[in-house]
């Protein structure tokens, strides 16, 4: 790995599930090892449940407050929290403030590549997000939070 440093000229937006995710620190930028993503986010932005076979993620709070559920238990992370999720652990969250912004850091490429494809391929049905979703290690199981 060679040093990166990434500026608002030369990182990447992605629009997923209709929000802007900002790739601050491509897998690219870092041999494949980690991904940062900053993301800005209205009341009820979230993901369905799911798992990472092989990455573990973690959630920053910035700003606002999202309801995290990991492993069947429920946290509340307002803004200076942390969320450390560990790969095989089904896990989802939901936006629970009016707005929130948030970085998410994953060990590895894959979520980034993930929410790239999906993007890319312009979803329109949930099945295709489980498809992609699968392609790229994560497995979707359980329905979306809500806030």
């Amino acid at each position: 790995m060679t040093p990166a440093i990434t500026s608002r000229d030369t990182q990447r937006t992605i629009n997923f599930l209709g929000e802007c995710y900002r790739v601050r620190v491509s897998g690219q930028d870092t041999a494949g090892t980690f991904a940062v993503l900053d993301t800005e986010a209205e009341r009820g932005h979230g993901s369905p449940m799911h798992l990472h076979r092989h990455d573990c993620e973690i959630f920053l709070v910035l700003e606002g407050a999202l309801r995290v559920v990991v492993d069947g238990q429920e946290h509340e992370a307002g803004a200076g929290s942390a969320a450390v999720l560990p790969a095989g652990l089904a896990h989802g969250f939901v936006v629970t403030s009016e707005t929130a912004r948030y970085l998410t850091m994953r060990q590895g490429p894959t979520f980034e590549q993930f929410v790239a494809a999906a993007a890319d391929e312009g979803i329109s049905a949930p099945a295709q997000l489980t498809e992609i979703a699968a392609a790229h290690g994560i497995d979707i199981v359980g329905p979306p939070l809500v806030p």
